[in-house]
């Protein structure tokens, strides 16, 4: 591959490869790194005798035990080869997981020998204040001027911390009446309900902190007021993570209302309009609204730029919710529009800019103004989940949320001693204002590596996510144009939607087929052909993934699909359900155009022998 960008960035020195193309600089730099972890153990107190002696090393049992941990060892590594899916390849058409960057998988590795623990600064002072910046980086990312932000486990911990957020705050006035109602006087229930996250804080700071901490005593973290903070709006392509936050947090899941998407399954700011107008119009309040920015199974982008005009829209009569956004999926894509100096590149500039630094292969409309947009709102919303396990490509498990202002972590905040004391002197843990409590070390390392490598801008992972942007439109194309001829049966294949960022979904179905049922069937026949459920995979040469499209999640938006193959509504009504295959186009090397045209030949032929065997 050839890079055209000015930088002097090439993102094929920062994978391992297919083929293990760099083992030698990914070998060659483990072993250095782990030297100067056994030098550095070697020299510290150089005084103190080694407590493993070469006697210990030579007595039968430790040779026994060495033994047997190799043993262990070789049947770990059987185990893994023989039931491992290969994610590193572009023949892989699946799940979020595609190749890692290398500079994340050497830091993630080299800081599990130094530390396992980033729960408080003084067991973790390197891998803690990396979790800072990485935070910081995350604010900056998402175009927040005064945030803040931290590595979670997952994204659902992060959803979780989004909706924690939202819940305190919206308590927040009505504890504020209970304590010192004068810093809300003249405010009805209804009113106090509907204050903005922004008025909420600056009236939270202005208190002395003894008075601030009373305040937040009597908010919904001590389940104050639960069943007046209304209603938690989502898509219906929502991640099924909201349900779990809502359950945890006492919101209850009957206080969880979906919301209707289009056709192009993003959410529906007219259906969301009528939805809180409908509340509203029964004073029941609008607890918040989730956007999401690259949805599970479909990938697509919700109009964020909309729904905050709504926001604002609505405020003016009355009517506040807080927004948040469920950009686990496509949080990084936001670096495609930030120029080297974190500035938001104008829309008549990003063509030209994009040329500049190769970020696409192709002189082509890859990104729509419907997408720029959504992504220049961003800075609107009070919280993001952001994973970079997913687009950031490190190692799992790093997931991540980032909020508008700083001070809003004060209103979930806690402060055991054990892991912050002021007296100490040491700075402040991240502990207190985030769900969890232990965490890995590595994980902070391997994304503020990866950060460090690749600029969160046009410069950097602009150019990574823009390698992945281009092979999901090759897909997508791939897909529109073929179809097969299996003993005298044409099967079409038929792509969802076009995708807003790199996620392709499709069926397959053999032409002149009404029946819906028999076309799931043969999507999911396809699918168990083309995953693990078929057998090993090691020999698979073309693996995938599938879902369901059912009215218990989406209602009746499936229907313009499914009518567009030739199926009745009557017909939708019957089975209520349509199987889709999907695929996440992670991939760095499909961008490429002969590099795809080379695999499309084998991916056609691979789709072409599972159908014969499934039709044959």
């Amino acid at each position: 591959m050839t890079e055209k960008s000015r930088t002097g960035l090439n993102l094929d020195a920062l994978f391992i490869g297919d083929k293990s193309e760099n083992a030698d600089i990914f070998k060659k730099t483990m072993d250095k790194l782990i030297d100067e972890h056994m030098g550095w153990r070697l020299n510290y107190m150089p005084q103190d005798k080694p407590l493993i002696t070469e006697n210990d090393k030579g007595s039968e049992t430790f040779k026994k035990t060495s033994q047997h941990m190799q043993s262990v060892l070789d049947d770990l590594s059987v185990r893994l080869r023989s039931n491992s899916v290969p994610w590193h390849s572009p023949r892989y058409f699946g799940h979020m997981n595609s190749e890692t960057l290398m500079p994340a998988i050497l830091a993630y590795s080299y800081a599990m020998l130094w530390n396992g623990n980033n729960v408080a600064y003084e067991s973790s002072p390197g891998t803690s204040q990396m979790e800072e910046e990485v935070g910081q980086d995350f604010a900056t990312l998402n175009g927040y001027k005064d945030g803040w932000g931290h590595i979670s486990a997952d994204g659902s911990l992060a959803n979780m911390e989004g909706l924690w957020y939202a819940r305190n705050m919206k308590s927040l006035p009505l504890a504020m009446k209970k304590i010192k109602p004068e810093l809300v006087s003249g405010k009805s229930d209804w009113e106090l309900l509907n204050m903005s996250a922004e008025e909420v804080l600056e009236i939270l700071n202005s208190v002395d902190p003894e008075v601030a901490a009373d305040i937040k005593a009597h908010s919904a973290r001590a389940g104050h007021n639960m069943d007046k903070l209304g209603k938690w709006i989502v898509p219906q392509t929502k991640h099924y993570s909201w349900l779990k936050a809502a359950d945890v947090t006492g919101v209850g899941l009957d206080n969880v209302v979906s919301c209707p998407v289009d056709e192009h399954y993003r959410l529906d700011v007219d259906a969301l309009e009528k939805i809180i107008r409908d509340l509203a119009a029964k004073e029941i309040p609008v607890l918040g609204v989730v956007a999401v920015v690259g949805s599970t199974e479909e990938g697509q982008i919700d109009p964020v730029d909309k729904i905050v005009e709504l926001r604002d829209k609505l405020q003016q009569e009355g009517i506040y919710f807080y927004l948040h956004i469920d950009a686990a999926y496509g949080s990084y894509g936001r670096s495609l529009f930030l120029d080297e100096d974190n500035n938001f590149i104008p829309y008549d500039e990003l063509k030209t800019v994009h040329q500049k630094y190769g970020v696409f292969q192709e002189n082509k409309e890859y990104i729509s103004r419907y997408v720029y947009d959504v992504y220049k709102a961003f800075p609107e919303a009070q919280s993001i989940t952001v994973d970079p396990h997913k687009m950031g490509y490190v190692p799992y498990a790093a997931g991540g949320i980032t909020i508008r202002h700083k001070n809003m972590r004060d209103i979930i905040g806690y402060f055991p001693v054990y892991v912050y004391d002021k007296r100490s002197g040491a700075p402040a843990t991240l502990t207190p204002y985030i769900l969890e409590g232990s965490k890995a070390g590595a994980t902070a390392a391997a994304v503020w590596t990866a950060h460090r490598v690749l600029p969160l801008n046009v410069s950097g992972y602009g150019k990574l996510i823009g390698r992945s942007i281009e092979a999901a439109q090759r897909y997508y194309e791939f897909l529109k144009n073929l179809s097969f001829n299996i003993n005298g049966n044409e099967v079409e294949v038929n792509p969802l939607t076009k995708p807003d960022f790199n996620m392709v979904d499709w069926t397959f179905n053999v032409k002149g087929n009404t029946n819906l049922a028999k076309m799931n069937e043969l999507n999911l026949k396809f699918y168990q052909k083309a995953s693990f459920v078929d057998g090993p995979v090691y020999n698979n040469d073309f693996l995938t993934s599938h879902t369901d499209f059912a009215t218990d999640g989406y209602g009746d938006s499936p229907v313009p699909y499914v009518k567009s193959l030739g199926f009745s509504e009557d017909e939708w009504q019957k089975v209520q359900s349509v199987g889709i295959l999907r695929a996440c186009i992670l991939t760095p090397f499909l961008y490429d155009r002969d590099n795809f045209a080379s695999y499309a030949e084998k991916i056609k032929k691979a789709m072409e022998e599972k159908l014969t065997a499934i039709l044959g």
